[in-house]
C-alpha cells in the first residue's frame, strides 16, 4: 500500500506543484480568500466530494468567548468543509488548513514576486508557500491519492479550508459551531516535518503609562513616561524569566523561551523639547499549553502591582494593562497520544529515521479544536518555520510529498481501510494495530 501510494504521489508531482502555484498566485489576505478557495472547492468537486462552502455569520460569532476577529463580517470569505464518509467503525479524524496569509510587507525585499509561486532549486517562493498552502496541498494530495487508488477508509475525514488563522481562528471557531468535530485532527502547518503535540496559546496586550508632562528645559519637574516605561519592561523581562522557569516539559528542551513575552510597539511623547506624560506599550504574551489565557492575565496583572509599590509614582499612577486583539488557545496533547504514535511510526516509514517532537512555538487553531470541539490536534506538516511571515517565503517541494505520503499512510493506518478487489465489490478489511 505504502509503494502505491508513493507511485502515485511520483506520477501526480507536476499536478501537485501546479496546484500549490494556483493557490500561492492568489493573494488570500483577509477579506481576499474567495478565489483560492474556489480553486480547493472546484478541486474537491473533482474528486467528487460534496462541498459545504459558507460564509461565516460574524453577528453569531461575536455572541462566543473565544471570538476574536478585527472584522465582524465575512462577506466574500467563505469557509470549505467536504467530508469523505468512512463505511464505519474507523476512527474520524479533522484535517484542517487555514487559506489566509499575513501581508507580504516591502516587496523590494524579496528576490520574486511575493505572488509569482516562482520555482528555483527545487524551492516554491512565495507569501504563504510555508504558512500554509503547502501543506494544505499535502492534505489534499493525500485524499486525492486514496480515492483514486480506490481505497475504501473505514472512518470519516473531515476536511478543512477556513479562514482568519492568521487574525484569531475565526474559521476554525465557525467550523466547530457548525458541528464538525472528530476523534483527532491533523494541522499541517509549517513544522519542517516535526510532529508538534503541544503548542503555546498567545494574546496581546497594552500598557498604558502615566507620566506628568514639563518643559525639556526643567525636566526634573516632570515624570517621564518613557522613563518609567524602561523600568516596566525590564519587569516583563523579569516576568517572562520567572514564567519559564517553570516550564520543565522536554518537548521545550530545544527552545531558549518556551513562552516568551514580546514588546513590539513603543509609543510615547510629542515634542522633543517636552517630557513625555503618556507612554502606550503593546505586546504578545505566550502561554504555556497547560495554562489558561485567565491565569496568565491575571499574573501579569499581579506582576505589574506588585511593580508599583517599588517606585511612588507608579503607585499613585498605576500603569493600566488591558487585552486586545488577536489571541490563540494553547493546546495540550500528550506526545504518546495515539495518533501521535501513528505519525511517528508512518513517517519513520517514509523517511527512514524518527522524526522531531517537539512543542510550537507559536499558537494555531489546533488549541480551538483541542479544547473546544474535544478534538485532540496535532500539528505536523511541510514548510520553512524560519521563513513564515518573512519575506522570500519559501517552501521546499519534496517535502509537500512527503508529508503527503505520510499523511495518507495516517488516514489508512488511524481510520483503518477497506480496499475494493475486483468488480463484484468484494472486499478484505484492514484495522489498525494497537
Amino acid at each position: 500500500m505504502r509503494q502505491l501510494i508513493h507511485d502515485w504521489l511520483v506520477a501526480h508531482r507536476d499536478e501537485g506543484i501546479l496546484l500549490l502555484q494556483r493557490l500561492v498566485r492568489c493573494p488570500s489576505k483577509a477579506g481576499a480568500e474567495s478565489e483560492a478557495q474556489q480553486i480547493i472547492a472546484d478541486h474537491l468537486h473533482s474528486l467528487q466530494l460534496e462541498v459545504d462552502m459558507w460564509e461565516p455569520d460574524g453577528s453569531q460569532l461575536a455572541e462566543h468567548d473565544y471570538f476574536y476577529s478585527p472584522r465582524k463580517a465575512f462577506k466574500g470569505s467563505p469557509n470549505i468543509v467536504a467530508k469523505i464518509v468512512g463505511t464505519g467503525k474507523g476512527r474520524s479524524i479533522l484535517l484542517n488548513g487555514h487559506i489566509d496569509v499575513v501581508p507580504e510587507g516591502n516587496q523590494g525585499d524579496w528576490r520574486h514576486d511575493p505572488y509569482g509561486g516562482i520555482i528555483e532549486e527545487g524551492k516554491l517562493y512565495g507569501r504563504g508557500s510555508s504558512d500554509m498552502k503547502g501543506g494544505t496541498v499535502s492534505l489534499l494530495l493525500a485524499i486525492q491519492a486514496i480515492r483514486q487508488l480506490g481505497i475504501r477508509l473505514m472512518g470519516d475525514v473531515i476536511f478543512q479550508s477556513v479562514i482568519e488563522e492568521e487574525s484569531g481562528g475565526a474559521g476554525t471557531l465557525a467550523a466547530i459551531l457548525r458541528g464538525y468535530k472528530a476523534d483527532a485532527a491533523l494541522i499541517p502547518e509549517p513544522t519542517n516535518l516535526r510532529i508538534f503535540t503541544k503548542q503555546q496559546g498567545s494574546m496581546w496586550f497594552r500598557i498604558t503609562v502615566t507620566g506628568r508632562a514639563a518643559h525639556g528645559g526643567t525636566r526634573y519637574e516632570g515624570v517621564s513616561a518613557i522613563e518609567k516605561s524602561m523600568f516596566i519592561i525590564q519587569e516583563l523581562q523579569a516576568l517572562e524569566r520567572h514564567r519559564n522557569t517553570r516550564i520543565t516539559d522536554p518537548l521545550y528542551a530545544g527552545n531558549p523561551i518556551p513562552v516568551p513575552i514580546n514588546v513590539g510597539i513603543i509609543q510615547g511623547g510629542n515634542w522633543p523639547s517636552s517630557v513625555p506624560d503618556t507612554v502606550v506599550l503593546e505586546g504578545r504574551m505566550g502561554v504555556a499549553p497547560n495554562e489558561t489565557l485567565d491565569h496568565a492575565k491575571q499574573e501579569m496583572a499581579e506582576w505589574i502591582r506588585k511593580l508599583a509599590k517599588q517606585d511612588v509614582w507608579l503607585l499613585e499612577h498605576p500603569p493600566e494593562v488591558e487585552w486586545f486583539g488577536a489571541r490563540w488557545i494553547p493546546g495540550d496533547v500528550a506526545p504518546d497520544h495515539e495518533l501521535a504514535l501513528v505519525l511517528r511510526d508512518q513517517f519513520c516509514a517514509t523517511v527512514g529515521h524518527e522524526p522531531g517532537v517537539e512543542a510550537s512555538p507559536w499558537g494555531t487553531d489546533g488549541g480551538l479544536l483541542t479544547n473546544l470541539a474535544d478534538t485532540p490536534c496535532i500539528v505536523f506538516g511541510p514548510g520553512v518555520t524560519e521563513v513564515a511571515h518573512y519575506p522570500n517565503e519559501y517552501i521546499v517541494l519534496d517535502d509537500v510529498f512527503t508529508a503527503a505520503e505520510v499523511v495518507a499512510m495516517t488516514l489508512i493506518e488511524w481510520c483503518g481501510m477497506e480496499v475494493i478487489q475486483d468488480e463484484t465489490d468484494t472486499h478484505d478489511t484492514y484495522q489498525p494495530q494497537d
